[in-house]
């Protein structure tokens, strides 16, 4: 079994670099490929809104303020709070907005649907995972599905979309209904990801009109 105590490469990389995890480099990865808060493109146009779900320790969300326009919005989610460790003041600013609760919970969804719409939507949200494929498959699943719920309801014509799976169980049906939302959906698993993972990411890109 691999041992995920030891700080690895990418770990390493993230505290010298300023971030609480090694998953920021899997998001800079696809941002680097698919231009997803390029400024002025379909991903963080100035005084554009991004959603990231399931944003806890933070890394995703301190990527996205460090890169979005000056005049962007993120609004980030988890059930557990941000680190603060590397944030200096970031997680503070008026161009930011933090919601801690269970992203499936109508009361939750409410208050994040109320400061969309979103012009990108990215999830590295996870599972606890319990060492069974199958079951911890299925339990991305739901967590993907509810996703792309936020997807369907508030992402902007033409906006993007970044859900992380478990590969197994129905997740090529989830592509397919990705898909169909999208001019473009397509797998990508990024270097960063740990090599005996069965983590990846469905990205569409171009949200088709509602």
């Amino acid at each position: 079994m691999a041992d995920y105590k030891k700080p690895d490469y990418w770990q390493l990389k993230a505290r010298k670099e300023g971030y609480p995890a090694r998953s920021v480099y899997k998001l800079k990865e696809m941002d680097e490929k698919f231009a997803l808060l390029k400024t002025g493109g379909g991903g963080a146009p100035p005084g554009g809104r991004v959603l990231d779900l399931g944003a806890a320790p933070g890394s995703w969300s301190l990527y996205a303020l460090r890169k979005m326009a000056a005049n962007s919005f993120l609004v980030s989610a988890d059930i557990s709070p941000l680190s603060r460790q590397y944030d200096r003041g970031l997680f503070d600013g008026d161009n930011f907005f933090f919601v801690q609760g269970d992203i499936t919970e109508p009361a939750i969804q409410e208050i994040i649907l109320s400061r969309g719409p979103y012009s990108l939507i990215i999830s590295d949200a996870a599972p606890s995972t319990s060492g069974n494929r199958s079951v911890d498959a299925a339990r991305s699943l739901e967590l993907a599905e509810a996703v792309l719920d936020y997807a369907e309801k508030a992402l902007v014509k033409g906006g993007r979309l970044v859900i992380k799976v478990f590969q197994g169980g129905d997740t090529a049906e989830l592509l397919k209904r990705i898909k169909t939302l999208f001019d473009t959906a397509k797998s990508f698993k990024p270097q960063a990801c740990r090599s005996e993972s069965f983590e990846t990411y469905y990205i569409g890109m171009g949200r088709i009109s509602r």
